[in-house]
C-alpha cells in the first residue's frame, strides 16, 4: 500500500524516519523550487502532485506539508489524508500568523537571514526536546533554500483555503506552539506533542495511522 509523505517547511524525509507502518510502501514527495516569489500555492501543489504515481493515494502531510496535502487533495482523489501538526483551512490560522500576512511583516523581516534570535524563536516553536532533535533542525536549517523559504512563509501567512477534504484524519499536539488544538479541533490530540511530534511521538502517531488504514 503506497503512502506519500510530505515533510514540513525546510525539512526532508528524515522527519519521517521513525514512522513505522506495516504493509505500506512509504514514498516521499520532494520539494521543488517555486517558479517565482508569487507562484500560487495551488499551482505549486499541482506541480508536486505529478510525483504521485498511484490513483487514490494516501497522503501524510506534516506542518506546511499538510497544507500542501490539502491543496493536492483538491486536485486529485485521495483515499485518505493524514494531517499532522498542521491546519486544514484559513480559519485555523493563528491570529499572529494572520497579522504577519496583513502587515506584510514577512516581506520586511529577513526570514532568509536566520540570526541567533530567529533561530531561538524557531526552536521555541518547533519544540525540540533532545540534542538529536536540535541537531536535525540545525541540519534542516542549513540546507533550506532561501528562495523557497521566502515563498513558503508568504504562502502560509496568506493561505485562504476554505475547502476541507472529507477523508482527512487530523492529529495535533497539545503543546504545539504553531497551531492550537482549540482552534483546529483535530481528530486526535497527542498529549505532550510538540510541532516535532512526527519525530518524537512517532510510535503513537504510527499506531493511529495504522488503525485508520
Amino acid at each position: 500500500m503506497p503512502v506519500y509523505c510530505i515533510s514540513g517547511l525546510g525539512a526532508d524525509e528524515r522527519i519521517f524516519s521513525k514512522l513505522r507502518l506495516k504493509n505500506c510502501e512509504i514514498r516521499y514527495i520532494k520539494w521543488v523550487k517555486p517558479n517565482s516569489n508569487n507562484e500560487p500555492i495551488e499551482s505549486y501543489a499541482l506541480r508536486l502532485s505529478t510525483q504521485i504515481q498511484h490513483k487514490n493515494p494516501i497522503l501524510v502531510g506534516v506542518s506546511f506539508g499538510g497544507i500542501i496535502a490539502v491543496e493536492i487533495a483538491k486536485i486529485i482523489c485521495c483515499k485518505k489524508i493524514f494531517l499532522i501538526s498542521t491546519i486544514k483551512s484559513k480559519s485555523e490560522l493563528p491570529l499572529w500568523v494572520r497579522l504577519i500576512g496583513l502587515c506584510r511583516v514577512n516581506k520586511i523581516v529577513p526570514f532568509t537571514r536566520r540570526g541567533s534570535i530567529l533561530v531561538l524563536l524557531e526552536n521555541y516553536f518547533l519544540g525540540p526536546e533532545t540534542v538529536e532533535e536540535k541537531r536535525l533542525i540545525s541540519e534542516f536549517r542549513k540546507a533550506t533554500d532561501k528562495f523557497f523559504l521566502y515563498w513558503a512563509v508568504s504562502s502560509i501567512v496568506n493561505w485562504r483555503n476554505t475547502i476541507i477534504p472529507d477523508n482527512f484524519v487530523h492529529l495535533l499536539g497539545d503543546r504545539d506552539k504553531f497551531f492550537s488544538v482549540k482552534k483546529s479541533n483535530p481528530n486526535y490530540i497527542i498529549h505532550g506533542g510538540t510541532h516535532l511530534m512526527i519525530y518524537n511521538r512517532s510510535q503513537e502517531i504510527s499506531n493511529i495511522i495504522q488503525s485508520q488504514l
